[in-house]
């Protein structure tokens, strides 16, 4: 795999946690997983790095050209289609959830902020989980319990990145928390926007990672049923419980600055829970 692929699949601070959790992978399969990244990563960065929408959707118009040449073309020469080539070329894997990944990143283009919690759960069952069904494949694991369990962790870390990415995105003026629970906590998006620490702002974004905390706790109720083989694409969960454990401990302040600092016993954990294998 080439340095133009490693520096993809870095590129944030989340993407690096994604990153370490693909050096955990067997050796047989890293290299796919660190694939999928790659590729997740490039779509994720399209909303951030374009001025105007269409363009924005002449790129996630690339990578579904690109998905579909994959499945029936040579080799590509683009560096990231050219190891999805070979990932699914080795690991059959379903180019449907491929799909499903850019068609979610494409209403995302819109702009504008989710109606509701299940909007934004259904945004992290079509991203996340998709990438998860895709991770599980190279594994081999085809088990309902662990597509039940992937369903699960997907929406969680949905909801969690739209909560990690608020201080950015107040800063560029713009809210994408769900409207409804903005409503009923009585704070608005001009709160976010100017960074408030007030109590209904805390309720809003204490209603959304419970919520993700649910979902994990669902997603380890199917853990004596899920085979071990599952457990590297499932390793994401020690950083979701990172976030969540510390924004607890900042009473869920969304912009305290702590949680922009990186927790630097994170890849020993991650290390940990590998060989425990569990989630």
């Amino acid at each position: 795999m080439g340095r133009g692929i490693w520096c993809r699949v870095t590129r944030g601070r989340h993407s690096k946690n994604g990153f370490l959790c693909s050096l955990l992978f067997p050796e047989a399969v890293r290299r796919s997983a660190l694939a999928l990244r790659a590729f997740n990563v490039e779509l994720a960065q399209i909303k951030d790095s374009v001025s105007q929408k269409t363009i924005g959707l002449m790129r996630l118009q690339f990578w579904k050209s690109a998905v579909e040449d994959i499945y029936r073309a040579d080799h590509p020469a683009q560096p990231v289609s050219a190891e999805l080539w070979r990932a699914v070329r080795k690991h059959t894997l379903t180019r449907r959830w491929m799909l499903r990944i850019i068609s979610e990143r494409e209403k995302d283009m819109e702009d504008k902020a989710y109606r509701n919690l299940q909007e934004l759960e259904a945004y992290g069952e079509n991203t996340q989980s998709s990438l998860l069904y895709l991770l599980l494949e190279t594994l081999g694991v085809k088990n309902v319990h662990a597509d039940h369990a992937a369903s699960h962790i997907g929406k969680a870390q949905g909801i969690l990145t739209c909560l990690r990415a608020t201080p950015y995105n107040s800063s560029r003026r713009k809210v994408y928390l769900p409207m409804d629970i903005c409503i009923l906590r009585g704070a608005s998006q001009e709160d976010f926007i100017r960074g408030s620490r007030d109590q209904n702002a805390r309720d809003v974004i204490y209603d959304i990672a419970s919520q993700a905390h649910v979902h994990l706790q669902h997603a380890r109720s199917f853990s004596e049923n899920v085979p071990h083989a599952a457990m590297p694409a499932f390793l994401q969960t020690v950083v979701l419980e990172d976030y969540l454990r510390r924004v607890r401990k900042v009473d869920f302040d969304v912009f305290h600055p702590s949680l922009q600092k990186r927790n630097p016993m994170l890849p020993l954990q991650l290390y940990l829970r590998s060989w425990k294998k569990i989630y």
